[in-house]
C-alpha cells in the first residue's frame, strides 16, 4: 500500500508598521574611470576646439606694452620698476596659459591645427607665439648674458622654418599664388623676421640680425606692392571682424625702424624714413573710420579676439615715436610721443577690460562648456 505524504504550504504574512522609518536607499555605484575622465574632457574640449593661434594676439599686445612701459618709465624709480615687473609677470603668465592651451590643442585636435596650417590666414598667426616669447626676452626687467642666446635659437628656428614654408610656396606653387593668398595678416611673417633681427642685434649677433632684417624687408616690399595694387585674383576679402588687421600696414615699418635702430645703434635716417612711412599709413587708416565701423559693432555684440590688433599695432607705432623723440628734439616730437603712448595705453586698457569682462561673464555661467563656444568659437 502506497503511503501518500501530504505536503503543507506555509504562508507568511508581514504587517508593516506605518510609523517605521523607510529603508535606506541603496548606495550609489562607484564612479567609473571613464566617467571621471569624461568630465574634464567635456569642459575642455569646446575650448580647445575653438582655440587657435590668433589668440596669441593678446600676448603680442602684452609683450609690446611691457616694452613700451619699460621705455617710457625709467627703471631707477622704484614705483615704475615695480609697475614694469608686474606687467611683465602678467604677460608671462598669460603667455604660459596660451601656450599650454595650444599645446593641448596640438595633441588632442591635430587635424584642426593642420587645417590652420594650410589656411591662408591662419598660418600667419603661427608666428605669433614665437614673436611673443622673443618680446618677453627683450622686455624683461632683468639682464642675462647667456640664457637669451639659448632661448633665441629656441624661438627663432620655428620662425625660419615657417618662412621656408610660406615664402617657398610663393616661388614654387603655381602662377599668381601670391595674389591669391596674400592678405594683411601676411605682414605678421615680416614682423616676425624683424623681431628676430632686433633680438639678435641686442645680444650682439650683428650678421644674423642683418640677414633677418633683409629677409623681412624684401618680403615686406613684395607684400606691400601686391596688396596695394589689388591685382586680379586677390579679391578674397577678409571677414568684417578681421578688418582690425589692416593696422598691420603701419606696424611692419614701425618694427623695421626699431630693428634698424638696434642694428645700427642709432635712430638714423633709415629708421626715420620707416617711421615716417608708418606714421603716414596710420594717418591714412584712421581717416577712414567706415572701414572699421562694421567690425567694431559686431565685436560689441559678440567678442572677437581680432580687437587686439588695434592694441599691439598702435603700441609699435608709439615705441617708434619714443625712439624718434629721443633723437629729434623739440616740442612736436615729444607731443607726438605722448599722444601715441597715451592712445596706446588707453586702447590696451579698454580691450583688456572688455576681454576680462567677457571671460568672467561666461566663466560664471553654469554651462560653461556651452558658453565657451561664444569666446573661443
Amino acid at each position: 500500500m502506497e503511503t501518500q505524504k501530504s505536503s503543507t504550504s506555509h504562508i507568511e504574512i508581514t504587517i508593516e508598521d506605518p510609523n517605521a522609518p523607510p529603508p535606506p536607499p541603496p548606495p550609489p555605484p562607484p564612479p567609473s574611470s571613464a566617467s571621471l575622465d569624461d568630465a574634464p574632457t567635456r569642459w575642455l574640449s569646446p575650448i580647445l576646439a575653438g582655440f587657435h593661434a590668433g589668440y596669441f594676439r593678446i600676448s603680442l599686445s602684452l609683450g609690446w606694452q611691457a616694452m613700451l612701459w619699460k621705455t617710457l618709465f625709467p627703471p631707477h624709480h622704484a614705483a615704475f620698476h615695480v609697475l614694469n615687473i608686474t606687467l611683465w609677470s602678467f604677460s608671462l603668465i598669460v603667455l604660459i596659459i596660451l601656450s599650454a592651451l595650444y599645446l593641448l590643442r596640438c595633441l588632442l585636435f591635430f587635424s584642426l591645427v593642420k587645417s590652420e596650417f594650410l589656411h591662408h590666414i591662419g598660418v600667419n598667426y603661427l608666428f605669433a607665439p614665437w614673436i611673443s616669447w622673443l618680446l618677453l626676452l627683450q622686455s624683461a626687467p632683468f639682464h642675462s648674458h647667456y640664457s637669451p642666446r639659448v632661448l633665441w635659437w629656441f624661438f627663432a628656428v620655428p620662425v625660419v622654418v615657417l618662412d621656408v614654408k610660406i615664402y617657398g610656396q610663393w616661388f614654387t606653387k603655381g602662377t599668381r599664388i601670391l595674389t591669391a593668398v596674400a592678405n594683411p595678416t601676411s605682414q605678421l611673417t615680416v614682423i616676425s623676421n624683424l623681431v628676430v633681427a632686433r633680438a639678435a642685434a641686442r645680444i650682439g649677433w650683428q650678421e644674423v640680425s642683418i640677414g633677418c632684417f633683409s629677409l623681412g624687408m624684401i618680403h615686406y616690399l613684395v607684400l606691400f606692392v601686391t596688396l596695394y595694387q589689388r591685382l586680379p585674383g586677390s579679391d578674397r576679402r577678409l571677414p568684417a571682424m578681421l578688418r582690425p588687421v589692416f593696422f598691420l600696414f603701419f606696424a611692419a615699418p614701425s618694427e623695421a625702424s626699431l630693428a634698424w635702430d638696434s642694428i645700427s645703434g642709432i635712430f638714423d635716417t633709415c629708421s626715420k624714413m620707416l617711421f615716417y612711412l608708418s606714421l603716414f599709413l596710420f594717418t591714412a587708416l584712421i581717416c577712414r573710420p567706415n572701414l572699421f565701423k562694421k567690425s567694431f559693432k559686431k565685436s560689441m555684440r559678440r567678442f572677437n579676439v581680432a580687437l587686439w590688433a588695434y592694441s599691439y599695432t598702435i603700441t609699435l607705432l608709439a615705441l617708434a615715436a619714443s625712439k624718434y623723440a629721443k633723437v629729434v628734439t623739440g616740442a612736436v616730437p615729444r607731443a607726438l610721443m605722448f599722444i601715441l603712448a597715451g592712445l596706446s595705453i588707453l586702447v590696451f586698457l579698454s580691450i583688456l577690460f572688455i576681454t576680462t569682462f567677457v571671460v568672467i561673464k561666461h566663466a560664471s555661467n553654469r554651462h560653461f562648456h556651452k558658453s565657451s563656444k561664444k569666446i573661443f568659437g
